[in-house]
This record gives structure tokens, C-alpha cells and sequence, in this order.
């Protein structure tokens, strides 16, 4: 198999997990990856704790499973740090990339027992400044896509441009909002190579 990427993302019902892992994999499909992008969850309601996964590479995926040593974690809500293992099985070569308003020296010291590199964004502000509420899965899409480099970033806003304007046709505010979204996550993320 080709270059595997492999990434795991923790959230709560309702944050847009899924939403994020399925956008992740149209986007990669659609700049010619082969893609997977699933959630795992059971009867959970809104605010419990969800996994979804996303597997990108350049050649066939013949895996079927759930992820268990994933390149890159996505926490889209830092309170499930106290409450799950988010960083089991990632690779020291990968990244953990957190939706946070503290400062990044603060959040990688919570990750001293990780060797890899740590990154945070605080998708809060930016989705209230571009959306007018709180979707942190828009900007965390936009920081797994700028850390882990699964494809240009060029590239990735030109197909998320073209996606928005399918789906939100007759809401333009919407689709500015979310580019603009996109934008700033790129220019925000923050973190360094360990």
C-alpha cells in the first residue's frame, strides 16, 4: 500500500466529528485519494464522547477496522483529555492537534509522556467570529489538513470551496463563513516539531 495516513478524532455528539471525517474524505478523495471516513459510536446522545476515523492514501485501502495506531489525533473537546487515553497507540512521527484556548507550552506539557509533536487552535473563536456559533469541526478540518500535509492546502480550499457551494447554494453567508473559517485555522494553528 501506498503512503497511509491514518487519523483519529475525539469529540462529543453533537460536535461534528462525523461531519468532519466524511468532509476530510470527500476532500481527499476528491484530489485523488483513496479514502475512508467513519464514526464509531453506539446509542450515545449529545455531549457523550465519539470516535470517527479517517484512513487517506495513494493506493487501494483494504483495511477495515477501526484505527488503533493513527499518524494524527484530532481532540476537538480538551475536557475528554482527563477522561480518555487520546493518545493511545499515536505515533511519536504524528501529532496531536487540540481545540483549546490555553496556550500551546501549557497543552504540551499536559502531553509530556508523548514524543511527538503537539499543536493547538482554538476553533471556539474562530468558528463564533466566522459562523456566528460554535462548530469547532470546520477549523479543526482546517489544522489536521495544514499538520499532517495529506494534501496542498490550495488544493484543499479550492474542493472545500466547491463543496460548500453544492451543499449551501442558496446560503452564501454560509459559505463565506466557512471559508473564511478554513482560512483562519491555517494561519492560527499553532505548535512545534518536537
Amino acid at each position: 500500500m501506498g503512503k497511509l495516513t491514518e487519523i483519529r478524532w475525539h469529540a462529543r455528539g453533537g460536535q461534528g466529528a462525523k461531519t468532519a471525517s466524511l468532509l476530510l474524505a470527500d476532500a481527499a478523495f476528491n484530489t485523488g485519494n483513496y479514502v475512508q471516513g467513519f464514526p464509531e459510536y453506539g446509542p450515545e446522545r449529545m455531549g457523550a464522547p465519539i470516535t470517527a476515523y479517517n484512513r487517506i492514501s495513494s493506493e487501494k485501502i483494504t483495511i477495515h477496522s477501526n484505527i488503533y495506531e493513527p499518524d494524527f489525533v484530532v481532540v476537538m473537546d480538551e475536557s475528554l483529555i482527563d477522561s480518555i487515553n487520546v493518545t493511545l497507540g499515536l505515533k511519536d512521527e504524528g501529532a496531536i492537534i487540540v481545540n483549546t484556548e490555553r496556550p500551546w507550552k501549557e497543552v504540551r506539557e499536559q502531553f509530556k509522556d508523548y514524543g511527538g509533536s503537539v499543536f493547538t487552535i482554538n476553533a471556539r473563536e474562530i468558528s463564533e467570529s466566522t459562523l456566528g456559533k460554535y462548530f469547532p469541526n470546520t477549523p479543526l478540518l482546517a489544522a489536521v489538513v495544514k499538520v499532517s500535509k495529506i494534501m496542498e492546502v490550495e488544493e484543499f480550499i479550492q474542493t472545500m470551496e466547491d463543496s460548500f457551494k453544492h451543499k449551501f447554494a442558496s446560503k452564501p453567508e454560509v459559505i463565506m463563513g466557512n471559508m473564511n473559517a478554513l482560512k483562519r485555522s491555517m494561519e492560527e494553528v499553532r505548535g512545534y516539531e518536537d
